[in-house]
């Protein structure tokens, strides 16, 4: 037996997906082309577009769609900030690398500053903190982006009072993690922006959609025929995008159960390892994502150890060159380097099973014992 619990990484492809992207492959006809074949293309687009509008709360015309959710994000950062005038970007200290190093190289290219908005201990953003900031410095903001929720910890963040803070201020979310897993309405919050990702939804690689405010023009990263308002030149990958909408579509997610597996699966990691804490316990979360610090443990350890006992996880960590990092997430969250080294995500997705979760619990144990050994050496 082997058990899948990385879910937030990316989930497997739903079937209704498969077919609906085998469909399109074999139909012919540029979508941007106005012959018969064209126009046939353009029409399952469009259909497709009108079902992620649906599914997210926004108007049709405001999906953009692009090759993945970190083209969406780096879209609307550099987008929003060319657009501006301003220099100041803010954003919050537990962002997705598709945020953070978008911002990052404005700084270091285009003369930017940031600000990192911290969190609590629970990893939920500071609210006093930006009002604070923007009371003083609210004239010179070029945006705000703060993820819907973590892709490490699962915790939901508080988007609607962000965009109520911010006033005039453009605010895009990262909603990759949140899309069908938990209430996400474009319209509701309010937000500029928001970046969409097929491949966690039970659609395939290498699709995306930007949700951007209908007649909010942002300056282009890829310029060409002038496809999706002029905004993402490129020939439309249809079939991919036929298939994100089938699976967003699908209703397969069933929030309520991956959320008892997942409270079934951390009860059960508190009773093999008492000392065991779960990041973000105490803050509203995703259903299906579980963030434990093991301690006197090193996550890459375990991680290899949970590989070879047939169960995969994530650290949830940056890694270069081979090189571990510790959590810039948990660091944020008051984690020392440590602390934070010492941590694994499980995620549980739409096929997820009580055995799974069952199975993973029986190895946890020996991966434990075995880790803290290798700790110590």
């Amino acid at each position: 037996m082997s058990v899948y619990l990385d879910h937030a990484a990316t989930t497997p492809i739903f079937d209704v997906a498969v077919k609906a992207m085998t469909d399109a492959l074999i139909k012919v006809g540029n979508p941007s082309s106005l012959h018969t074949e064209g126009r046939s293309t353009r029409k399952d687009v469009e259909d497709a577009r009108e079902l992620i509008a649906k599914s997210v709360g926004c108007l049709p015309s405001e999906v953009i769609f692009t090759g993945s959710g970190t083209e969406a994000d780096n879209a609307a950062i550099k987008g929003l900030f060319w657009k501006s005038g301003k220099r100041l970007i803010l954003i919050s200290a537990i962002e997705h690398h598709a945020v953070l190093d978008p911002a990052r190289w404005l700084v270091e290219h285009e003369g930017a500053e940031l600000i990192e908005i911290p969190v609590n201990k629970n990893g939920v953003l500071d609210l006093d903190f930006l009002t604070s900031l923007i009371a003083k410095r609210g004239d010179e903001v070029a945006l705000i982006s703060v993820m819907h929720s973590n892709n490490e910890t699962g915790v939901i963040q508080p988007i609607a009072e962000v965009v109520k803070i911010a006033g005039d201020i453009p605010v895009h979310t990262d909603a990759v993690q949140s899309f069908t897993k938990t209430q996400l309405s474009y319209q509701d919050l309010g937000v500029t922006s928001m970046a969409l990702s097929a491949h966690k939804v039970g659609g395939p690689h290498g699709i995306g959609a930007l949700i951007l405010k209908r007649a909010y023009e942002i300056p282009a990263l890829l310029h060409g025929g002038g496809q999706e308002r002029e905004i993402r030149s490129g020939t439309l990958n249809a079939p991919a995008i036929v298939a994100f909408a089938a699976a967003a579509a699908s209703k397969n997610y069933d929030a309520n159960r991956v959320n008892e597996l997942r409270k079934r699966f951390e009860e059960g990691v508190l009773l093999s390892a008492p000392d065991a804490y779960i990041n973000g316990v105490d803050a509203q979360r995703l259903p299906g994502i579980s963030n434990v610090t093991f301690p006197g443990t090193q996550s890459d350890s375990l991680l290899l150890l949970m590989d070879s006992e047939k169960v995969s996880c994530s650290t949830g960590a940056a890694c270069s060159a081979g090189v571990h990092r510790p959590s810039h997430v948990l660091l944020a969250m008051g984690h020392t380097e440590i602390s934070a080294q010492s941590s694994l995500r499980f995620s549980l997705g739409a096929n997820s099973t009580a055995a799974d979760v069952d199975f993973a619990l029986s190895v946890l144990p020996k991966v434990i014992e075995r880790g803290r050994a290798a700790n110590q050496k």
